[in-house]
């Protein structure tokens, strides 16, 4: 199966980072495409988008200033798929391209996404205390997969800390 297209540009406000593609984002093509996946209900529900966008539309979130990548590009049924190799040549193409793009700020959907970009064992929800790119705040959110056991109303509120950030001058 081929890779999804990143929606990306410079500057943007948010770029979310997802583990990997799903099948089902493979087939259509599109971000968070998992009819069990609750992205695009999380955006709309903690003040992120003014409505709830259907998978067809995830680049309009551009226009909005938010991207859309993964750590890696090869989709699989399950994130424990990737190898550690993946990993690390997906980090290393990360903090290429969040570099290069200067994001204010970028969100990992899931722990162990940002484990796997920042090499840290511990971490904790929202704004991390150090980023791994100078400049770049690193945000942590729960994955937005229907496999995660907390609450959707904690999910959200942890999300909604992002229109606060968004809402802050850029230093």
């Amino acid at each position: 199966m081929e890779p999804i297209q990143d929606h990306l540009k410079e500057e943007l406000e948010v770029i979310f980072v997802g583990f990997n593609p799903s099948i089902r984002s493979a087939e259509t093509g599109h971000h968070f495409a998992n009819p069990n996946n609750r992205f695009w209900k999380i955006l709309y529900e903690s003040g992120l988008t003014p409505r709830k966008y259907q998978t067809e539309e995830d680049y309009r979130l551009l226009d909005l200033g938010y991207g859309l990548t993964n750590i890696v590009a090869r989709p699989t049924k399950a994130a424990d798929e990737i190898t550690k190799e993946e990993y690390e040549e997906g980090r290393e193409k990360l903090k290429v391209k969040i570099q290069t793009l200067k994001p204010r700020i970028v969100c990992f959907v899931g722990k162990g996404v940002y484990q796997q970009y920042s090499k840290r064992k511990v971490v904790s929800w929202g704004v991390q205390s150090e980023s791994v790119i100078p400049g770049v705040l690193d945000f942590v959110a729960p994955s937005s997969s229907g496999l995660v056991r907390m609450k959707m109303d904690e999910v959200v509120g942890i999300y909604r800390q992002l229109p606060i950030l968004i809402g802050q001058k850029r230093i």
